[in-house]
């Protein structure tokens, strides 16, 4: 028998309220429920586009101390709150509590970047009189928000990823109607929650639960809502794609990212490196290490040090300080990484860790020989299987590291300049970590992909550049005084 799971409401335009039917939320760990919240209807997305829309139009001046003082309130109530906050994170999803902790620090700074940003959302005095017959005119242009943003978030990062959508839109002065991901919302429904403690006028964000397939084409759709920023399966990005019309779009689909290992890089900080970078959140981080390419002449020893170093990892409890590695967000999930992996091995891969599955959890594993037509090698395996390749060179490696329909960041190892930036220059990409593994970001760097990974950029500057448009205001003097 469950013990009672508490009933969560959801923000609709500065109300906390139901739904008329509801979806359990559980702990991917033991499948046990957590909470419920409300599975909302058509409508009630609906009443949020139309009350963010509303509190957009009617709100005649929001100045920007405001939304600096709002924005670094959230970000102070957070560190203040960070156990309860990573309490919530390790629940409902699959990071361990180490990790839950480190994101809602991640998420408490980039609510306070878009604090820091707001202030700097600047435009410029142009020289009119550059262009003969306009030696009479003066001007400059300046951004404004677009209105109402239609933000998408995933189940990875179930704080930060809505951190990134909420405190730009914010700062620029936007309304934003958000759809956290069905199996993780109640991260999001705690930063709202704090959005409204600080203050933050009503109807100037809404936090929708429910289900993509129900709720999703009504907010894309909404002739109110300027722009869609989502982050996701590429699927779903590209049905939204077709969906949109003429709205702005900031689309971050995902990758499979390369690391570069040359026989001049220091091996034992490069494995460290991969292996953290290929396991932590589990292996479901966009932009975790998927494929690994080795110089020929150190493969084996990497492969050695690889496979120890990864046989080290404690996978386990999530809530225990010493677990590494926790289950994967779903057993679905675990079934499908399951699947891949004895694809590519009925193909000739060889299995040279892990992979074995039970329930929702899956050995860190690693491959070799994996076939260039395996399902594995192509797409995002977003879980922790990670594929080792010797090359003969660094330009092999280049080649094959971009032969695939993504390039979100990848990362190379040595220590010759010239070979770093030979690979800076050919990898097709939107990142590249010079001795560091793909998984290294900030908040603040423009992140985004090239290819199937994506359209534009997040990083709170970033963010607000596509969250506001540029207005030419042109001056004609006139010549004689009256």
């Amino acid at each position: 028998m469950h013990t009672k799971v508490k009933a969560m409401k959801m923000l609709i335009g500065g109300k906390w309220v139901e739904g008329k039917k509801s979806v359990e939320v559980v702990n991917p760990q033991n499948n046990e429920p957590i909470a419920t919240v409300p599975l909302a209807s058509k409508d009630q997305m609906l009443e949020a586009v139309e009350a963010a829309e509303r509190a957009y139009q009617t709100t005649t001046v929001w100045p920007t101390h405001e939304r600096i003082a709002i924005l670094t309130k959230v970000s102070n109530y957070m560190m203040e709150h960070v156990e309860d906050f990573a309490k919530v994170i390790a629940s409902e999803g699959s990071k361990t509590i180490n990790e839950a902790r480190g994101e809602v620090k991640r998420a408490a700074q980039t609510i306070q970047i878009s604090a820091e940003e707001a202030r700097r959302i600047n435009g410029e005095t142009i020289n009119f009189d550059q262009n003969e017959g306009s030696e009479n005119r003066v001007g400059y242009y300046y951004r404004f928000p677009i209105g109402v943003v239609g933000a998408i978030t995933p189940f990875n990062d179930p704080l930060n990823m809505v951190a990134h959508k909420i405190g730009p839109a914010i700062a620029s002065g936007n309304a934003i109607v958000l759809k956290p991901a069905t199996v993780t919302p109640l991260s999001a429904l705690k930063l709202a929650d704090a959005f409204v403690k600080a203050g933050l006028p009503e109807g100037f964000l809404s936090v929708v639960t429910g289900s993509g397939r129900e709720i999703g084409n009504t907010l894309v759709q909404h002739p109110a809502v300027q722009m869609i920023s989502f982050t996701g399966g590429p699927e779903a990005g590209e049905k939204i794609t077709q969906k949109a019309g003429t709205k702005k779009l900031s689309m971050e689909l995902g990758s499979n990212s390369p690391v570069i290992v040359l026989e001049d890089a220091d091996l034992h900080d490069a494995v460290q490196s991969t292996v953290s970078g290929a396991f932590s959140a589990v292996g479901q981080n966009c932009i975790g290490v998927q494929r690994v390419y080795v110089q020929k002449s150190i493969y084996d020893t990497f492969l050695d040090t690889f496979v120890n170093r990864t046989s080290e990892l404690n996978v386990g409890d999530k809530m225990d300080e010493l677990t590494d590695m926790g289950p994967l967000i779903s057993e679905k999930e675990a079934l499908r990484v399951e699947n891949w992996v004895n694809e590519a091995v009925g193909k000739g891969a060889v299995v040279e860790f892990g992979g074995k599955r039970k329930g929702a959890y899956y050995t860190p594993t690693i491959l070799s020989n994996v076939p260039e037509d395996a399902t594995i090698a192509k797409e995002e395996i977003f879980g922790p299987v990670v594929l080792i390749y010797p090359v003969d060179s660094l330009y092999e490696a280049v080649e094959k590291a971009n032969d695939v329909n993504y390039g979100l960041q990848a990362g190379i190892f040595t220590s010759n300049i010239n070979q770093a930036f030979y690979a800076i220059k050919h990898m097709n990409v939107g990142g590249i970590m010079i001795n560091d593994s793909s998984d290294y970001r900030i908040d603040a760097m423009p992140f985004g992909g090239t290819k199937g990974s994506g359209i534009g950029r997040e990083g709170i500057q970033f963010a607000i550049e596509s969250m506001t448009e540029a207005k030419v205001v042109s001056f004609r003097l006139q010549e004689k005084l009256l």
